[in-house]
């Protein structure tokens, strides 16, 4: 199996970005969702695809359209596995697959079935976010809870996992005084620790801001 040719990702990436987009409100609320969403026939062909799917799509890291407009993971041997949850998918089974990059973190796809009227099988693929909150909602809770620009860096950066002592590191500030802006941020928020702090922000609505659109060469 081999990727589109260079010359060809340019118009794999506008099938990816003209993919099927219904008219109605349930398909513009979906396009809204930071979670990248693909509907898609039991053979691959897109019907749907929101923008942080297509997004994902023309990125081709992970998962892209390949010859012949079908959906495919990036590695051949992912690509087996997802296949098989579409099949699976058909049957009304749930699947999870884990799809490794070309290069860099790879994404989670969880293959759901669906139910339709027609004789025709559909399922779709829900990928997982790139990180514990986006940005557009982090900013969100942030002004909420009157976190200042400095503390919404701080608690960004929990957000990614990252100990006090490293985002000092990363700051350049002391240790200190992310401990202090650690203390502020979960008095404002009523948070008991970083724990709670980081859950609550993890939970927040998967809303995303627009995705810039990627040039395909």
């Amino acid at each position: 199996m081999e990727l589109i040719a260079q010359e060809g990702k340019q118009e794999s990436g506008q099938r990816a970005e003209d993919a099927a987009r219904p008219e109605g409100g349930l398909a513009a609320l979906i396009d809204e969702l930071a979670h990248g969403v693909v509907v898609m026939t039991e053979q691959g062909r897109i019907l749907h695809a929101n923008q942080a799917a297509r997004h994902e799509l023309v990125r081709a890291k992970s998962i892209a359209l390949w010859q012949g407009g079908l959906v495919q993971a990036c590695r051949p041997e992912c690509d087996s596995e997802l296949q098989l949850a579409i099949a699976r998918a058909a049957g009304g089974r749930r699947s999870l697959v884990q799809l490794a990059a070309l290069e860099g973190p790879g994404i989670s796809v969880a293959v759901v079935p669906l139910k339709h009227s027609s004789t025709e099988a559909r399922c779709a693929l829900v990928f997982s976010r790139a990180s514990v909150c986006d940005p557009l909602m982090l900013g969100f809770f942030a002004r909420r809870h009157g976190i200042t620009p400095a503390e919404h860096q701080v608690l960004a950066s929990l957000c990614e996992g990252l100990s006090a002592p490293q985002i000092a590191s990363q700051l350049r500030v002391a240790v200190s005084t992310i401990r202090s802006h650690v203390r502020s941020i979960c008095a404002k928020t009523r948070a008991s620790g970083v724990r709670e702090l980081v859950q609550r922000v993890a939970v927040l609505p998967p809303v995303a801001p627009a995705f810039p659109h990627e040039a395909v060469h």
